[in-house]
Protein backbone atom coordinates (compact mmCIF):
# COMPACT_ATOMS: atom_id res chain seq x y z
CA UNK A 1 0.00 0.00 0.00
CA UNK A 2 3.11 2.54 0.92
CA UNK A 3 4.32 1.61 -2.59
CA UNK A 4 1.35 2.47 -4.28
CA UNK A 5 0.11 5.37 -2.27
CA UNK A 6 4.36 6.69 -3.32
CA UNK A 7 3.67 5.39 -6.86
CA UNK A 8 0.37 8.08 -6.68
CA UNK A 9 1.86 11.09 -4.80
CA UNK A 10 4.82 10.72 -7.19
CA UNK A 11 2.89 10.78 -10.21
CA UNK A 12 1.02 13.61 -8.89
CA UNK A 13 4.09 16.31 -8.66
CA UNK A 14 5.02 14.96 -12.00
CA UNK A 15 1.81 16.30 -13.62
CA UNK A 16 1.59 19.44 -11.92
CA UNK A 17 5.23 20.30 -12.12
CA UNK A 18 4.76 20.14 -16.39
CA UNK A 19 2.23 22.53 -16.33
CA UNK A 20 0.14 23.24 -19.88
CA UNK A 21 1.46 23.24 -22.84
CA UNK A 22 1.88 26.07 -24.63
CA UNK A 23 0.19 26.85 -28.21
CA UNK A 24 0.72 29.32 -30.39
CA UNK A 25 -2.28 31.68 -29.80
CA UNK A 26 -4.39 32.03 -32.82
CA UNK A 27 -4.14 35.76 -33.43
CA UNK A 28 -6.93 37.67 -35.56
CA UNK A 29 -5.31 40.72 -37.64
CA UNK A 30 -6.01 43.63 -36.11
CA UNK A 31 -4.55 47.43 -37.36
CA UNK A 32 -5.08 48.22 -33.47
CA UNK A 33 -1.53 48.93 -32.44
CA UNK A 34 2.07 50.50 -33.10
CA UNK A 35 3.70 50.15 -36.56
CA UNK A 36 6.86 51.05 -37.80
CA UNK A 37 7.73 51.81 -41.40
CA UNK A 38 10.62 49.14 -42.89
CA UNK A 39 10.36 48.91 -46.80
CA UNK A 40 8.48 50.11 -49.72
CA UNK A 41 7.25 48.32 -52.88
CA UNK A 42 7.34 49.72 -56.71
CA UNK A 43 4.55 48.40 -58.81
CA UNK A 44 5.41 48.39 -62.59
CA UNK A 45 1.99 46.82 -64.19
CA UNK A 46 -0.32 47.84 -61.13
CA UNK A 47 -0.41 43.73 -60.43
CA UNK A 48 3.23 42.79 -59.51
CA UNK A 49 5.67 44.35 -57.13
CA UNK A 50 8.54 45.62 -59.33
CA UNK A 51 10.94 47.01 -56.51
CA UNK A 52 11.48 46.51 -52.86
CA UNK A 53 13.09 49.32 -51.14
CA UNK A 54 14.29 49.45 -47.42
CA UNK A 55 13.73 52.45 -45.39
CA UNK A 56 17.62 54.04 -44.99
CA UNK A 57 19.51 54.32 -41.96
CA UNK A 58 18.24 56.61 -39.60
CA UNK A 59 15.11 56.83 -41.13
CA UNK A 60 11.98 56.36 -38.72
CA UNK A 61 8.63 56.58 -39.65
CA UNK A 62 5.72 55.23 -37.38
CA UNK A 63 1.97 55.15 -37.19
CA UNK A 64 -0.46 54.50 -34.00
CA UNK A 65 -3.77 53.20 -34.55
CA UNK A 66 -6.23 53.14 -32.00
CA UNK A 67 -10.24 53.61 -31.05
CA UNK A 68 -10.72 54.87 -34.21
CA UNK A 69 -8.00 57.04 -34.09
CA UNK A 70 -4.08 57.40 -36.23
CA UNK A 71 -1.35 59.21 -35.68
CA UNK A 72 2.05 59.19 -37.47
CA UNK A 73 5.30 60.60 -37.07
CA UNK A 74 7.96 60.47 -39.33
CA UNK A 75 11.86 61.76 -38.63
CA UNK A 76 15.06 61.76 -41.60
CA UNK A 77 17.89 62.47 -40.24
CA UNK A 78 19.24 64.41 -42.66
CA UNK A 79 16.24 66.38 -43.55
CA UNK A 80 14.72 69.36 -41.03
CA UNK A 81 11.32 69.14 -42.48
CA UNK A 82 8.84 67.94 -40.00
CA UNK A 83 6.24 65.34 -40.93
CA UNK A 84 3.20 64.23 -38.65
CA UNK A 85 -0.53 63.96 -39.13
CA UNK A 86 -3.12 63.37 -36.66
CA UNK A 87 -7.09 61.91 -37.10
CA UNK A 88 -9.29 59.34 -37.61
CA UNK A 89 -9.43 55.96 -39.99
CA UNK A 90 -11.69 53.00 -40.70
CA UNK A 91 -11.14 49.54 -42.08
CA UNK A 92 -13.77 48.04 -44.48
CA UNK A 93 -13.67 45.45 -46.61
CA UNK A 94 -9.43 45.83 -46.98
CA UNK A 95 -9.42 48.91 -47.67
CA UNK A 96 -7.92 51.54 -45.01
CA UNK A 97 -9.18 54.96 -45.03
CA UNK A 98 -7.13 57.92 -43.03
CA UNK A 99 -9.03 61.52 -42.92
CA UNK A 100 -6.31 63.79 -41.02
CA UNK A 101 -7.88 66.22 -38.96
CA UNK A 102 -4.27 67.69 -38.28
CA UNK A 103 -0.88 67.89 -39.80
CA UNK A 104 2.73 68.96 -40.38
CA UNK A 105 3.08 72.21 -42.66
CA UNK A 106 5.04 70.30 -45.06
CA UNK A 107 2.40 67.43 -44.89
CA UNK A 108 -0.59 69.99 -45.77
CA UNK A 109 1.38 71.31 -48.97
CA UNK A 110 1.08 67.94 -50.82
CA UNK A 111 -2.39 66.57 -49.21
CA UNK A 112 -5.51 66.44 -50.86
CA UNK A 113 -8.78 68.83 -50.70
CA UNK A 114 -10.73 66.54 -48.20
CA UNK A 115 -7.31 65.54 -46.87
CA UNK A 116 -8.63 61.58 -47.11
CA UNK A 117 -6.58 58.71 -48.09
CA UNK A 118 -7.95 55.78 -49.31
CA UNK A 119 -5.65 52.77 -49.54
CA UNK A 120 -5.93 48.93 -49.86
CA UNK A 121 -4.81 47.22 -46.97
CA UNK A 122 -3.19 43.70 -46.84
CA UNK A 123 -3.08 43.02 -42.80
CA UNK A 124 -1.61 40.11 -41.47
CA UNK A 125 -0.99 39.63 -37.41
CA UNK A 126 2.63 41.26 -37.34
CA UNK A 127 3.22 43.26 -40.76
CA UNK A 128 0.59 44.78 -42.70
CA UNK A 129 1.28 47.04 -46.18
CA UNK A 130 -1.25 49.87 -47.77
CA UNK A 131 -1.27 50.11 -51.20
CA UNK A 132 -1.74 53.22 -53.04
CA UNK A 133 -3.78 52.65 -56.03
CA UNK A 134 -4.38 54.87 -58.94
CA UNK A 135 -8.18 55.66 -60.07
CA UNK A 136 -8.25 52.50 -62.24
CA UNK A 137 -7.43 50.40 -59.50
CA UNK A 138 -3.97 49.45 -60.40
CA UNK A 139 -1.10 49.58 -57.43
CA UNK A 140 1.06 52.43 -57.54
CA UNK A 141 3.68 51.90 -54.56
CA UNK A 142 3.53 50.10 -51.31
CA UNK A 143 4.17 51.32 -47.53
CA UNK A 144 5.18 47.89 -45.38
CA UNK A 145 5.00 48.22 -41.55
CA UNK A 146 5.93 45.66 -38.78
CA UNK A 147 4.41 45.69 -35.57
CA UNK A 148 6.16 47.25 -32.94
CA UNK A 149 4.28 46.90 -29.57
Amino acid sequence: MKKISALIVLMLLLISATGPMDKDPVLHPSIEGTWELVSFYNYTDGVNVSDTLPTTDGYRQIKMYYNGKVMWTRYVPDDSVEWFGYGSYEVEDNMLTERLEYMSASMRKIANANMEWKMELDLKNHRYSQIFVDEEGNRINAENYKRID
